[in-house]
């Protein structure tokens, strides 16, 4: 409804003032027709209403002010100064022209206008009007239409600007709430893989270790098994979390933190794989705070290299050490010693080295950083440096 209006006022509303323009000039040249008129030692009536067919021609013509403004304006500027009647119309155009043309055509067509008044006056004296009086006058009228031109002229460039602004600003939020759903869609991403990856690399490694030892004791498939199962559902669940977070209008993922590495290590020691945890400073019971982003990237880092560790290195003891200076930085390593590559190397998933490279943009994000590579004894190492500030 309001756009319906607004278009109404864009298109009925100029042609309104531009037949209010025509017949205000014809008025004023009737007016001075009837004036003329009635002075005496006046112009002869036939060559009077000679002038007033011109003017009011010269005010037909302002309904096409706009497509042809100049023009216009310099033919009437020359019709002023042998009728009178088309001055009103000349001073129509001259304010025309200050909206939609230069300065300094505006400036030469209302030295124009002032020629051509002074022209017709001195052609044409009034006897009873003193020369003081007439040059106020004939100052004034082009003055005030140079004026209210440009007036007219600054509020629709002011316009113009102020809606230049709003649509940049509205381009602008909307690269903003793009660059923002981008990022949302990242950290979804990132965050999938690693929490679905260790349970998916979890089934894989003892599904294939049940494929391989098919004579294995029942007990060892059993535990096995019960591997399989409980990570299934894990995964299932964080599947669900993330679904669940998809769908919901708003809301956040549920993000692990470092309170959560010790559920993370039982899992670990349940699927068969020792662990030795080393905190020298109780990182993760909580007795020595870290930021969340800190935490959640230490929870991250620990998660991927112990699911590398079980994949790359089997049933070997994985050593996790995690100290450092609270007033400087935060280390945390995962060690594996030295192991022959024995015969389930054939049944273990093939790496692809995205996970390591998730790990050091993380590290990077806070401003922290990523070694690995194998130990002097021939094992592998993974530490990750991040800042742990007082």
């Amino acid at each position: 409804m309001s756009a319906v209006a607004d278009t109404g006022r864009r298109v009925w509303h100029p042609r309104v003032t531009d037949a209010l323009l025509v017949v205000i000039p014809a008025v004023v040249a009737l007016l001075g027709l009837r004036i003329r008129l009635q002075l005496a030692d006046t112009t002869p009536p036939g060559l009077a209403y000679l002038d007033l067919a011109v003017g009011l021609a010269g005010c037909l013509a302002l309904w096409w002010r706009r497509r042809f403004p100049l023009a216009l304006a310099v033919g009437l500027v020359v019709l002023s100064a042998f009728a009178e009647s088309a001055s009103a119309a000349a001073l129509v155009a001259l304010f025309t022209v200050a909206i939609h043309c230069s300065p300094r055509a505006t400036t030469a067509l209302a030295a124009a206008n002032l020629l051509a008044l002074g022209v017709y006056y001195a052609l044409h004296p009034v006897p009873t009007a003193p020369l003081w009086l007439l040059i106020p006058f004939l100052f004034s009228g082009p003055a005030i239409a140079v004026a209210w031109g440009l007036l007219v002229r600054s509020r629709r460039q002011l316009i113009a600007s102020l809606r230049d602004r709003a649509t940049m600003a509205e381009i602008e939020a909307q690269l903003r709430s793009e660059r923002t759903q981008h990022e949302a869609r990242e950290t979804l991403a990132r965050e999938m893989h690693d929490a679905l990856g260790h349970r998916l690399s979890l089934l894989s490694v003892h599904a294939g270790a049940l494929a391989y030892h098919r004579d294995a004791p029942v007990e060892e498939t059993a535990r096995a098994a019960e591997v399989i199962r409980e990570n299934a559902h894990r995964a299932l669940q964080d599947l669900r979390e993330v679904i669940g977070v998809l769908r919901a209008p708003v809301g956040e993922l549920p993000l692990p933190g470092v309170t959560d590495i010790g559920e993370l290590v039982d899992d670990t020691r349940r699927a068969g794989t020792p662990v030795v945890l080393d905190d020298e400073h109780g990182v993760t019971t909580g007795e020595r705070p870290v930021s969340e982003t800190v935490g959640r990237t230490l929870y991250r880092f620990l998660q991927e290299s112990l699911t590398n560790a079980r994949k790359h290195a089997p049933g070997a003891p994985i050593t996790v050490r995690i100290a450092g200076d609270s007033d400087d930085h935060l280390v945390a390593e995962v060690e594996t010693p030295p192991t022959p590559a024995p015969p389930e190397a054939a049944v273990r998933p093939p790496g692809s080295g995205e996970g390591l490279r998730g790990l050091a943009e993380r590290a990077r994000i806070v401003g922290g950083r990523l070694d690995y590579g194998p130990t002097a004894s021939g094992g592998w190492q993974v530490a990750m440096r991040l800042p742990w500030p007082a």
